[in-house]
């Protein structure tokens, strides 16, 4: 860390701007595969309980096999995997088949690398900044994995907490005492809503996944910025269901995943803290 602070506050950003970039691209693989590697384990589990065997299968991790094309199956190219570019100079098209590639992969790598070089402009080159990082790209993640599947799986929540108090044991963001309150209370309070929402309806209103993401980021911020990112996410989340039932593409009882609304709660939290805190009783 000491030796970056000596380098150009701009290279730094750009540099930054660039890593986000290649693990945003990562990110895309972990949006696509992780549930599916759920899955599995899940089906291995069962058969498991039940005594069965499950043919073998090929490997299927994070690292094989190689990325390919969903529709053609062809292997893609590392010339044809660099990050935005690829998408850009292909026209977003397979190299192969022409069928379309979805904006989304670029997308999620832009995200990566504007969130990746937000951290580093306003935390610097230190160990918030490289924390602020890690917490931006996860957020992504988790935020496309529960658009798709609406699940928030704990293979990110849970280490995602345990990592907002460890940096916070030096303070990082906020002092300890804080962030064990933010923690315990960013899973209480939902867990709160969960219940009292389903002995009034017999419906369950959201996942446990929710909640182990809003303690993450009570570890992360502070019990301070719960009300802030409660607030906004139930506002913004409202906002999205209400026009989507207006609009007809959401039936009344279809669920709405909460989790992109909590991560973009949490980012807002993150790079603006006191301000977005401070528009709050306005709203």
């Amino acid at each position: 860390m000491t030796e970056l602070s000596r380098l150009d506050p701009a290279l730094l950003i750009a540099l930054a701007g660039l890593v986000g970039l290649l693990i945003g691209s990562f990110l895309n693989v972990v949006i696509h595969r992780l549930p599916r590697m759920m899955q599995a384990a899940w089906e291995a589990d069962a058969a498991a309980l039940r005594d069965e065997a499950l043919p073998e299968a090929k490997p299927y991790n994070l690292l094989r096999p190689r990325s390919s094309c969903p529709h053609c199956g062809t292997p893609i190219a590392a010339h044809h995997n660099v990050p935005v570019l690829s998408w850009l100079m292909l026209r977003g098209r397979c190299a192969h088949c022409a069928n379309p590639i979805p904006i989304r992969y670029p997308l999620v790598e832009v995200m990566g690398g504007l969130l990746s070089m937000a951290a580093v402009a306003q935390f610097g080159p230190t160990l918030a900044g490289l924390g602020a990082m890690v917490l931006s790209l996860a957020l992504i993640a988790l935020a496309f994995i529960d658009l798709d599947t609406q699940l928030l799986p704990d293979d990110l929540t849970l280490p995602l907490l345990w990592l907002g108090l460890l940096l916070n044991l030096g303070g990082t963001f906020v002092p300890l005492p804080d962030a064990v309150i933010g923690a315990v209370a960013g899973y209480l309070a939902l867990w709160l809503v969960y219940w009292a929402f389903r002995l009034v309806t017999g419906k369950e209103g959201m996942g446990y996944g929710d909640f182990k993401l809003l303690a993450a980021l009570g570890a992360w911020m502070g019990w301070q910025a719960l009300p802030t990112i409660i607030l906004l996410s139930a506002l913004v989340g409202s906002v999205v269901g209400i026009s989507l039932m207006i609009m007809r593409r959401h039936q009344k009882d279809t669920p709405i995943p909460f989790g992109p609304y909590l991560a973009g709660a949490g980012l807002l939290a993150l790079y603006f803290g006191d301000g977005v805190q401070g528009l709050m009783p306005r709203l």
